[in-house]
């Protein structure tokens, strides 16, 4: 591997072609360490044609065994959400700032804990979700969590300062109409899981609002 500053995924980015083709690269992909634990890549899924694109952090364990974003727990709790809020789940595009799970284990062969990826791995993998983005072209990107928000926006970023705003920003070189909020899992791990399910919902309707 080159040294951490090196770390990207651009030499693995195909010259060509859509969705197919960059899900095909990114199976192939060495831009960081990250691919050396995880069982594969988790590339998005979804529509070329989607009009909303929801970008969270990484795959979590269910993901990295199946290869496909938010079919663990959190992914089953936003497509509910998203129902309620009234954007059809199946219309939507899902993938993560970082394609590999990252995780540490407290013994051998003990359940596999997820670790937050350093902003170092998120820039490195940053290529992939500019090229998604590219792609897809989608009217209204969906922030989950505050690791999404700052590989999209910068380490400045806080969910709790803009979440549920509908706002525009330039993001890898085009402008965007962007609406963040708390990563599903957070909603989760909360104390008043029902509280923090309301909020979520609440930030999505003005997904949905925006999408009209």
């Amino acid at each position: 591997m080159p040294p951490e500053d090196a770390y990207t995924a651009t030499p693995f980015l195909p010259a060509r072609g859509g969705l197919p083709a960059l899900r095909k690269a990114a199976a192939s992909c060495r831009g960081c360490p990250l691919h050396r634990d995880a069982t594969q890549t988790v590339f998005g899924t979804g529509k070329a044609t989607a009009r909303v694109m929801l970008v969270g952090e990484q795959p979590g364990d269910q993901e990295d065994r199946q290869g496909t974003p938010f079919v663990g727990p959190a992914g089953h709790l936003l497509d509910r959400a998203l129902a309620d809020a009234g954007i059809d789940p199946a219309e939507a595009y899902l993938t993560n700032a970082v394609k590999h799970f990252k995780f540490t284990r407290a013994e051998p062969r003990k359940r596999r804990i997820h670790k937050a990826p350093t902003l170092r791995e998120m820039t490195a993998c940053s290529p992939w979700l500019a090229a998604e983005l590219k792609a897809v072209k989608p009217e209204l990107l969906v922030v989950l969590g505050a690791t999404a928000g700052k590989a999209l926006l910068g380490s400045s970023f806080r969910v709790t300062r803009v979440r549920g705003t509908l706002l525009e920003e330039e993001i890898h070189g085009r402008p965007q109409r962007l609406v963040a909020t708390v990563h599903p899992s957070a909603v989760l791990r909360s104390d008043d899981r029902d509280a923090a399910y309301q909020g979520l919902v609440s930030d999505l309707k003005t997904a949905a609002r925006a999408l009209e």
